[in-house]
């Protein structure tokens, strides 16, 4: 499995064979590694060995396990908005332990080999959903300085799903190959974005505006564009990955893995795509 920009699937097992896009075929391992030894198959030794009496993943299993974790982002996401504009002084503790809280929850996921763990990957979730609610009533309520009010987080909504299914289009047609230069170009944009994310942060403390990455005038909408764009081409390595999943005979329960990995992506699009909303309500 080719290594992706989306750090929930950085440590999931290989698969036994490289490559692959747009279908669920196996193509053909490279010879040699890139140390020019014959390639071994790294998959026999991994912990995704199937036991006799496990399923094998299937796409109606990561439809459905992404369709869960979704749906309780989106609860959540409701219920933190209402609150919200209920008690505006919820909004700071809402957008605080929410990030926090997911932040720890995918690095445990991450790091501690849990991504197919239902309840870390619901509780992500959970915890997604209550940072993004408030944080939509900060960017689109006047009282907050934002413009634009549930209307504009209606289409933020529907950006984010349109470039998912676009992406997904493109996919599985194949217009665009997952290959391993791509994947590189991919995480050397995305550690580009947040070297810039970071510095701009931290030039805010002396100037304010920082760079102007984020003060909404002409140079944060092409920043937002940018980042938008690398968030969508990033799905084509997230289904990449997931196939790969499902050819190697990954059990059912991996499938959470799946979920989660695209609802970070999903997250980070649409929070991207909510900004450059504001950004042009504003001008």
């Amino acid at each position: 499995m080719r290594t992706s920009s989306n750090p929930i699937f950085k440590n999931l097992p290989q698969n036994q064979r490289g490559g692959g896009y747009a279908s669920f075929g196996s193509p053909t391992a490279p010879p040699f590694d890139q140390y020019g030894q014959p390639y071994q198959q790294p998959y026999q030794q991994q912990p995704y060995q199937q036991a006799p009496a496990t399923r094998p993943m299937t796409i109606d299993d990561v439809v459905t396990k992404t369709g869960i974790t979704l749906g309780v982002v989106t609860v959540m996401a409701i219920i933190s908005y209402a609150l919200t504009s209920m008690n505006n002084g919820l909004a700071g503790i809402f957008v605080g332990v929410g990030a926090l809280v997911g932040f720890i929850l995918v690095m445990v996921a991450t790091f501690g080999r849990k991504q197919d763990n239902p309840a870390i990957v619901l509780g992500y979730a959970a915890f997604e959903g209550l940072f993004l609610g408030a944080l939509s009533f900060v960017f689109t309520n006047v009282k907050f300085g934002g413009v634009g009010g549930a209307s504009l987080i209606g289409e933020a909504v529907l950006g984010t799903f349109g470039v998912f299914f676009g992406m997904l289009v493109v996919y599985k047609t194949g217009a665009i190959r997952v290959t391993p230069r791509f994947t590189r170009m991919m995480v050397a944009a995305m550690i580009g974005v947040l070297v810039l994310v970071v510095g701009n942060l931290i030039a805010g403390f002396f100037t304010p505006g920082g760079f102007g990455l984020r003060t909404g005038g002409p140079l944060s909408i092409v920043f937002s564009l940018i980042v938008i764009g690398i968030a969508a081409f990033s799905f084509l390595l997230d289904f990449d990955a997931a196939d790969q999943l499902i050819r190697a005979g990954a059990p059912e329960r991996a499938a959470w893995s799946v979920a989660l990995g695209l609802t970070v992506t999903l997250v980070w699009l649409y929070i991207e795509i909510l900004r450059l909303l504001s950004y042009l309500q504003r001008n």
